[in-house]
């Protein structure tokens, strides 16, 4: 996949994503005998529609979302004499919330279906100790590309070689790339035997780490370690049907818990992106990204070293998390969300049961003409995110 067709793959991807959530709002609120007069993908100006039936469906001029129209889905409306029995407050409780809930278990089912078909069919990308590649200086940073003047790399003095196995390194047996490359960053200026298979040969190595300074990727600080210059070869593991179950759901949790600590720190992260955007420092590649950086970022994956294989499972697993966000985002309480609207359904369900309990009459729906200052601000807010998190993308990429 080219950086082209990461990111083409992510908006096709993302507005499939779309469709699907509609559909559920949709499908469940034809299911419950609900009157459906729109279903379109965009917003703004029509660019082309059909009617079939009572629904007309089409597509708009803005593909930033989409929407169901629902027959009385809120006071705001006027609905027609002929519609009431089939409007949607006229429900029971438990349908009307199936429905507005429909859209966030599509995402949610979107992501593990992606989830599980990146175990089950592409696999996980696994470093081995077989070398790809033995790099014949030490640069002067990490990634960058050899210079005059570098000295020649550990590896390519020692004669290391492409396709070479290390299976053991001072007499201990190495398994996987961690377990290589632990020792070697541990070891700076001291010499080690790297037992290599060749051939179908084995022989033994003296490889001396040289001394150079890298940025620690849990802590950011510079650190000394020792640097050899070999590279593994990737190989993808796919997983049978029950362990993939479970890297999904693992996998799923993980994205779940990520995306609650997100939402959490939501405040001190738009503080950031905009002391980023106002100053000289480098984006926050675990800050916020918006749908163009993530574009951006799909792109990259997508045009990176790994195998093909590995590279679309990326792109599918940044889809998947997308959409496990969005599940959970639209059912935060607030209007104008899927989560607004579940909350004044469940509040109104309390407020009538209070009221059965004490022996009066129930109050009925909420007048939603109140709570509209309170969606208006939430709109606002999310619009100037928008509009600040494309100009973050816009202006200081994320770069992986």
């Amino acid at each position: 996949m080219s950086d082209l067709a990461g990111i083409v793959a992510f908006v096709v991807l993302l507005l499939l994503s779309v469709m699907v959530h509609e559909w559920g709002h949709f499908a469940t609120a034809r299911r419950f005998g609900m009157k459906v007069t729109e279903f379109f993908v965009g917003f703004g100006p029509r660019l082309w529609s059909v009617r079939r039936g009572e629904t007309e469906y089409g597509v708009k001029a803005v593909p930033a979302g989409g929407y169901v129209k629902i027959t009385g889905m809120t006071d705001l409306e006027p609905v027609a004499p002929e519609d009431e029995p089939r409007a949607f407050y006229r429900a029971p409780a438990r349908q009307r919330a199936v429905v507005l809930a429909a859209g966030s278990a599509m995402h949610f089912a979107i992501g593990l279906a992606l989830l599980l078909f990146v175990f089950m069919a592409l696999g996980s990308p696994v470093l081995g100790t077989r070398l790809a590649e033995v790099t014949s200086c030490v640069p002067a940073t990490a990634g960058a590309e050899c210079a005059p003047g570098d000295p020649q790399s550990p590896a390519a003095a020692a004669g290391l070689q492409s396709g070479d196995t290390v299976v053991a390194v001072n007499g201990t047996p190495v398994e996987d790339w961690a377990g290589l490359t632990e020792p070697i960053r541990a070891s700076a200026g001291t010499p080690m035997t790297f037992t290599v298979e060749r051939d179908g040969q084995q022989q033994e190595v003296t490889v001396v780490p040289a001394t150079v300074e890298r940025t620690d990727p849990t802590t950011g600080e510079p650190v000394t370690v020792g640097y050899v210059g070999i590279s593994p070869q990737v190989t993808m593991d796919r997983a049978g049907p029950v362990e993939a179950i479970g890297s999904t759901l693992r996998g799923t949790w993980a994205i779940l818990v990520g995306t609650a600590q997100a939402l959490a720190q939501l405040p001190e992260k738009v503080v950031d992106l905009v002391r980023t955007l106002a100053g000289d420092q480098e984006r926050d590649p675990n800050g916020l990204v918006g749908i163009v950086g993530a574009a951006d970022i799909s792109g990259q994956l997508a045009s990176g070293d790994l195998p093909p294989a590995a590279r679309v499972g990326d792109v599918l697993l940044l889809v998947a998390s997308f959409n496990l966000f969005v599940g959970v985002f639209n059912l935060l309480p607030l209007l104008p969300l899927d989560g607004g609207h579940l909350a004044v359904l469940g509040y109104e369900q309390l407020r009538n049961w209070w009221a059965r309990r004490r022996g009066r009459p129930e109050p009925g729906r909420v007048d939603m003409t109140r709570l509209m200052p309170l969606a208006y601000v939430v709109f606002v807010f999310f619009v100037g995110l928008t509009l600040l998190l494309v100009a973050a993308d816009v202006l200081k990429p994320v770069q992986l």
